[in-house]
């Protein structure tokens, strides 16, 4: 007896225009409020479309999302039930906020008609609020309180993602709307979802005459490149050898170097190198141009709010809201950073390639220095950092994604790691969240399952967000989770001493995290000297079906280079 056709639910809309506009996974937790929602996925799926990936926690599966969406360049999609479902959801949707990631937030409330009536879970206007709460932290944050709003507010929540500035928009979705039947009719917004990608180029040509005035009149120039430059780094690269500038990154920024430029020197502030410090406090710099880059602290510290400094910086950036941090600026240009640096470039072959062929002398340290070079090669037992850093690049493809969780793996990478190829390391400085690095390494898996997907997180974060190993484990993803164990909170025990604070509350207990993976499915080595991590098959490590943990033993009294951020937090 086959059953009758049911009819479409409000649901399928919804699922069906994220499919249409290419989105293949959503990631989340369900719950009874938002069963409507995976119904319509479960569905999806069953005709070969979107799936939803289910993570651990809340907040996983929000990391998940912004992981995805750094990987691929599509839209990352999480979802939560109504209450804490969707509070859980708000430190990952946080991280997004800050560092720009278009990430669509959908949430479920409680029926309409139950509103106010301290219904299990109630998270409406008349309870605990949260659409108000994540108005502080997406850039579109709206409830759908009738079925005829649903198609305009889910257009302008995806319109609102991509900026600029990108980031996440929230749209809450009460469980008698998503159940709702569908009207048998022709989907008004049809049209407008097929164009919402749609790239435009944005260009003010009178500033880009004044920024090629001023680097006319420039001889030594340095590129600052920060988190925002992906996609122009091409023109990028021949501005500055045309013009025989110097490159340093922001922190964040460091995602897009070439670590074997010659005209590289390293990062500038947090975890940063010596060389990077020397090339732009240079006396005889007369344009610094800071690319992409929000001139935060972590970047610029106090440099930053120098008006000498600011005198010589001229900022280029899609999004004019960056430019409040440096009002003195010489000069701010907004707009399309590829296109402004291909501009540049056609004008400088034109008319004045040749006047920058001079040689930097002076100006110019040694390509890229490190701390304390001897341990970058040290074979000691417990393993130093820095010799770790040095050596996953070069076991690992070039092609490898490393994803870094916050916490002492950011000052140890920063310095010393190394990548091979430009694009690949990922970290998330803007909210800076533990755990972070757990779930986004999931979420670029998914994005490219082809390719090795390495992350460096710290015991800390591993005991806060450590079950999402499970996803990875169900996903079959080929994951390298590299554990630094050190029994502490790193940063924080290093920082108190370095500040001259009290030793308090740093301490962790010893656990085997290796033996931890195993018990949740996955392949876990103990790793207690570089022979042990040298007897490796990597190449076998990339290949399986699943994920691996290294629970690596750190000399934990190795201090990460953190000093910039020590003068940062002086009183």
């Amino acid at each position: 007896m086959t059953e009758p056709a049911r009819q479409p639910e409000l649901g399928d809309l919804v699922v069906e225009y994220l499919e249409g506009i290419g989105v293949e996974y959503i990631f989340g937790v369900p719950g009874g409020a938002i069963e409507p929602l995976y119904n319509a996925m479960a569905r999806s799926a069953r005709r070969g479309g979107l799936r939803t990936i289910v993570a651990r926690h809340e907040a996983g599966a929000a990391f998940m999302a912004d992981g995805y969406a750094r990987e691929t360049g599509k839209l990352g999609v999480c979802c939560a039930t109504t209450g804490p479902g969707a509070t859980n959801l708000i430190t990952g949707v946080a991280s997004a906020y800050s560092d720009n990631i278009p990430m669509l937030v959908l949430t479920a409330q409680t029926a309409l008609p139950q509103f106010g009536k301290r219904t299990l879970q109630e998270s409406s206007c008349t309870a605990v609020n949260t659409v108000a709460m994540f108005q502080s932290c997406t850039r579109f944050s709206s409830l759908v309180s009738h079925r005829g709003q649903l198609e305009g507010k889910l257009l302008s929540a995806i319109l609102a993602t991509q900026g600029p500035p990108a980031g996440p928009a929230h749209l809450s979705i009460p469980m008698d709307v998503l159940a709702s039947p569908r009207r048998l009719r022709a989907d008004a917004y049809t049209p407008l979802f097929k164009s919402l990608f749609n790239s435009h180029d944005m260009t003010n040509q009178q500033a880009i005459d004044a920024l090629y005035d001023a680097v006319a009149k420039s001889s030594r120039i340095v590129l600052v490149l920060g988190e925002d430059c992906g996609g122009a780094m091409s023109p990028i690269t021949d501005f500055a050898e045309a013009t025989n500038a110097h490159i340093v990154s922001g922190p964040a920024g460091k995602r897009w170097a070439d670590h074997d430029h010659p005209r590289y020197h390293g990062v500038l502030g947090f975890g940063g190198h010596e060389s990077a410090a020397r090339t732009i406090n240079c006396a005889e710099v007369d344009l610094i141009l800071a690319v992409g880059t929000r001139m935060d602290e972590l970047a610029f510290g106090k440099l930053g709010k120098s008006k000498a400094f600011q005198e010589k910086l001229i900022q280029i950036d899609v999004t004019a809201e960056n430019f409040y941090l440096a009002p003195l600026a010489h000069l701010h240009v907004c707009g399309t950073i590829d296109t402004i640096f291909r501009a540049l470039n056609e004008r400088l072959q034109k008319e004045h390639r040749q006047r920058f062929r001079l040689v930097y002398a002076r100006c110019a340290p040694h390509h890229l220095t490190l701390n304390e070079p001897e341990k970058f090669h040290s074979d000691a037992v417990p393993i130093k950092p820095q010799r770790l850093m040095r050596d996953l690049p070069i076991r690992f493809p070039a092609s490898t994604r490393f994803i870094i969780d916050a916490g002492s793996c950011w000052a140890w990478s920063m310095h010393y790691l190394l990548p091979k190829s430009q694009g690949l390391y990922r970290i998330a400085m803007g909210f800076g969240a533990m755990g972070w690095g757990i779930g986004a390494a999931v979420g670029t898996a998914v994005g490219c399952p082809t390719e090795p997907v390495v992350c460096l997180t710290g015991d800390g974060s591993w005991l806060m967000s450590g079950q999402e190993l499970t996803v990875a484990v169900m996903e079959k993803l080929p994951v390298i989770y590299v554990v630094l164990n050190d029994q502490a909170l790193g940063t924080i025990k290093h920082g108190q001493r370095l500040g001259g604070a009290e030793p308090v509350g740093f301490e962790l207990p010893p656990v085997d995290f290796a033996q931890m993976a195993r018990a949740m499915g996955a392949v876990g080595l103990n790793i207690h000297t570089m022979e042990d991590f040298d007897n490796l098959d990597f190449d076998a490590l990339c290949r399986r079906s699943g994920p691996t943990v290294l629970d690596v033993q750190i000399d934990p009294e190795e201090v990460q280079p953190m000093g910039f951020r020590m003068k940062t937090l002086e009183r």
